[in-house]
């Protein structure tokens, strides 16, 4: 099973909006040597939203070949688009992914059932093993447990990312569905706390920045060590506010460009981090021991 500090990795882009392969490279290296327990690659934080379908594939290919089997890789291939989310999934899954992250579809809306009968057509279509993603706040789409739960039964449906944050939400997931299927935090402040209710990791914002003291914090956890977890957790507080003080991932990129990891660049409608906020993400870095 995948489980820990599962990083959901940035994607690097150069000064004019390309793709920085070169830097790609150097930050899945940075994860490898740090303790990084799994990489999800063009996620929400990978700027899935913008990237093309060539180069969503190529990306994903590129990590997939570079990590080589040390750890997982999960590829975040959904889309509010069934076809073309078995499009990306099963390119995943033909480089070798371990895994594919799917979003809720955005924007269209889809009832429950519509929900159920999208992820199902996915699994059934392509055999890889699937984490479905719940991130209402971002997508305007909440895929409710009993939902979660009837997916649960298809086989190659494994996990959840749970994003919402709401730890009754979390409890209510891992009652229902444990048994079957692995739940995973998508909220960093509050990801210990699913852990030590019987989650099995987090994807994480945080880990770009701070992937070994994510990994041992997931660890602890997971071991059930609970105050060590919880203290590891209040240090790195001020770091999980700052990721999220503007648009994820416009202040994960900014603070990469800070430890010189990447160009800060994003594609529109994204822009760089407010000037006004600059000194808010630097304490942060700071106070964690990341500068």
């Amino acid at each position: 099973m995948i489980s820990g500090s599962l990083v959901a990795l940035a994607t690097p882009m150069d000064s004019r909006g390309g793709l920085d392969w070169q830097a790609l490279e150097r930050l899945v290296d940075f994860h490898l040597e740090q303790g990084t327990d799994g990489i999800v690659a063009v996620g929400t934080t990978g700027e899935s939203a913008t990237l093309d379908m060539a180069e969503h594939k190529e990306a994903i290919r590129r990590v997939v070949d570079q990590v080589a089997g040390r750890i997982p890789v999960i590829a975040g291939t959904g889309a509010n688009s069934t076809r073309e989310a078995v499009e990306l999934t099963e390119a995943a899954r033909s480089v070798g992914a371990d895994a594919c992250l799917l979003v809720t579809p955005y924007y269209n809306k889809p009832t429950q059932e519509g929900l159920y009968q999208h992820f199902r057509f996915i699994a059934d279509a392509v055999a890889v093993p699937q984490i479905l993603y719940n991130v209402p706040g971002r997508t305007a789409c909440d895929m409710l447990p009993e939902t979660v739960e009837r997916l649960a039964d298809i086989s190659n449906i494994i996990g959840i990312k749970e994003a919402t944050g709401d730890l009754q939400r979390a409890r209510e997931l891992i009652d229902r569905v444990a048994d079957r299927m692995a739940v995973y935090s998508g909220d960093d402040p509050t990801a210990v706390e699913l852990i030590l209710m019987g989650g099995k990791g987090n994807v994480s914002v945080t880990a770009n920045v701070a992937p070994k003291a994510m990994h041992e914090l997931c660890k602890a956890a997971l071991e059930g060590n609970a105050d060590l977890a919880r203290q590891m957790n209040e240090s790195l507080m001020p770091l999980h506010k700052a990721m999220f003080i503007e648009s994820n991932p416009i202040p994960v990129k900014w603070a990469l460009h800070e430890m010189g990891m990447m160009a800060d660049s994003l594609r529109l409608p994204l822009t760089s981090l407010s000037p006004r906020c600059h000194e808010t993400v630097r304490a942060a870095l700071r106070e964690c021991g990341i500068l």
